[in-house]
């Protein structure tokens, strides 16, 4: 019997973007976006399906502490603050850096705070450490009378993707006929999820720069999902759109934001889902997305990162159009 927990409520929206399916030369009703932004938990966020298992197996194992790794502008981080909340547990974060980094806290770290999450700062650990550093926290909470529960970087293990296979599942009862689904890669337990789902080839990843290896760590959780062996280089992941860096604005990046909110309305963030958007113009460009096939992109959320994102905003700002009558 699953330990899952309810968080949401489900299915999110599925719904067309004619304008913006123009705009890249495809056909009207070539494009939809899924949109677990519209998650209700927390802000929304893809992290949510994920956390639905991680912190089902947490309440199961008795914890009263749940804890768990990222930047200090995480999605993740944020959802699973929100996720005790709901559910009457502690919640302490593990970032890089120290207090000084939350002086003129914004974005993801405001609903941190909101939502009642501690934060351990890890100074100059590097990612890598991070884990481990979790790992002491921990122990400390244990020796201090708390049951702890680590939840790994961005939900994503094979019990936290088992989320985006219920996720693929509920895509293919909405779009039957989907050829193309363009995500965003973090962690990646989104896109094993979905490849578990509905096969590698439907599935295109876009790395953001989070993992070292993103085809080698999709693989790994998507073969634990499926029981099979499944190579990496046979995933469709662009690494393009990378940029300088994770967490640093790439320039096709901004450009895709806007042309998805001038054209639909819809807000992207500038680490994740803009990122997506910029590999989806991209494939259409190169042609591996083709006019008549039928793609979704996965909105997975992050309008809170947006505003924690200073030069995105800055540039966004002085750009703003003035209007003056005549």
């Amino acid at each position: 019997m699953s330990d899952k927990i309810a968080l949401s409520t489900w299915p999110t929206p599925m719904e067309p973007m004619p304008r913006l399916a123009a705009a890249l030369g495809l056909r009207e009703d070539d494009l939809w976006i899924k949109r677990d932004d519209l998650i209700g938990l927390g802000g929304g966020g893809n992290k949510v399906r994920k956390l639905e298992w991680t912190v089902g197996a947490a309440v199961a194992a008795g914890a009263d502490t749940l804890v768990t790794t990222g930047a200090g502008q995480s999605n993740h981080a944020r959802l699973t603050a929100a996720a005790g909340a709901r559910l009457g547990l502690d919640v302490i974060l593990v970032f890089p850096g120290t207090p000084d980094s939350a002086a003129h806290a914004s974005g993801n770290l405001v609903l941190d705070s909101l939502f009642g999450a501690g934060v351990f700062w890890a100074g100059d650990s590097r990612p890598s450490d991070m884990a481990s550093v979790a790992e002491d926290v921990c122990r400390q909470l244990s020796r201090d009378g708390a049951r702890p529960y680590s939840i790994p970087f961005g939900g994503s293990s094979p019990l936290g993707a088992q989320g985006y296979v219920e996720g693929g599942q509920e895509l293919l009862a909405q779009l039957p006929d989907v050829e193309h689904v363009v995500l965003a890669v973090g962690s990646g337990g989104t896109m094993a999820g979905l490849t578990a789902a509905l096969g590698v080839e439907r599935v295109l990843g876009v790395h953001c720069g989070a993992v070292d290896d993103p085809a080698a760590t999709v693989a790994h959780l998507a073969g634990a999902l499926t029981h099979s062996d499944i190579a990496p280089g046979s995933l469709r992941i662009r690494t393009d759109q990378v940029g300088a860096g994770y967490g640093l604005l790439h320039e096709p990046v901004l450009e895709a934001m806007k042309k998805a909110a001038v054209t639909e309305g819809i807000v992207l963030d500038p680490v994740y889902s803009g990122r997506a958007m910029a590999g989806l113009i991209a494939a259409v460009r190169d042609g591996d997305i083709r006019p008549g096939r039928r793609t979704v992109f996965l909105h997975t959320g992050g309008l809170p990162g947006l505003f924690g994102h200073t030069e995105t905003v800055q540039r966004s700002v002085t750009a703003l159009r003035s209007y003056k009558p005549a």
